[in-house]
């Protein structure tokens, strides 16, 4: 019963089998089940688990102080400053470019198709994906305003941004995007595809906000680790994909 039930998705972080059926057990019984079988103590899981979700958290919770008690890290404004100094206007286009495709204006839509898509096929798997996203983008803007970090103001910028910099948002979409849709796609064909793409991609987005100077290297660094951790998490915690009856390895 339990095989037939296995999670495929579960593989990356080494987790396996499902809970019981919620009106077989008590609702204390139900809490003890829930706990063990989620955190079992495996030694590759919890690698897993630090390396996935408490390594980046601990990151960004190091950056995160040196922000809150306004410290200058000082690689940055050099590093930004030189990357300026190779600016060209066909760079200018593609880092335009590249910001556009990795903002809201364009992941929004696209996640609310995706979500549909799922929605009509496994529900399961539509919350796993909408709580990913629009919860990274909820934190995202959570994040900003308990920080507060100026962005910089190092030379005449091609795109104004008027909110906080820290972290950075579209770092941090992309990777919440990119991140859940590994993990859709992990027992596939398409996961090499997506994987690849996809990091590229989200690498991509996040150079181009420095590129174009509206955020610190650690902005981008917070967005990236930030929005991997959040969607890693939110799987963590709902254990959304299963694999089907007959479906072999397929989510």
């Amino acid at each position: 019963m339990t095989s037939s039930r296995e999670s495929g998705i579960w593989v990356p972080l080494g987790y396996t089998g499902f809970l019981p059926d919620a009106g077989t057990l008590s609702p204390m019984s139900t809490l003890a089940s829930r706990l063990s079988r989620r955190w079992p103590l495996r030694p590759v899981a919890l690698l897993r688990l630090f390396l996935g979700i408490l390594l980046p958290l601990l990151v960004v919770g190091f950056i995160a102080e040196e922000v809150l008690e306004r410290e200058r890290i000082a690689f940055e404004a050099p590093f930004l400053l030189a990357l300026h100094a190779h600016a060209t206007p066909a760079l200018d286009r593609l880092a335009l470019l590249l910001t556009t495709l990795g903002g809201a204006t364009v992941i929004a839509p696209i996640s609310a198709l995706i979500l549909l898509l799922l929605w009509l096929r496994q529900r399961p798997l539509a919350l796993f994906w909408g709580v990913s996203v629009a919860g990274a983008a909820a934190l995202n803007l959570v994040m900003k305003l308990l920080f507060h970090r100026p962005r910089p103001e190092l030379w005449p910028r091609l795109v104004q941004e008027h909110d906080f910099g820290f972290p950075s948002g579209h770092s941090m979409y992309s990777a919440a995007f990119v991140t859940a849709l590994i993990l859709l796609s992990w027992r596939t064909p398409l996961r090499p595809l997506v994987l690849v793409l996809g990091v590229l991609f989200s690498g991509a987005v996040g150079f181009s906000r420095l590129y174009l100077g509206v955020h610190y290297p650690t902005d981008v660094l917070a967005g990236w680790l930030s929005g991997a951790a959040w969607v890693l998490g939110v799987y963590s915690v709902l254990r959304p994909l299963r694999r089907p009856k007959g479906k072999g390895d397929r989510p």
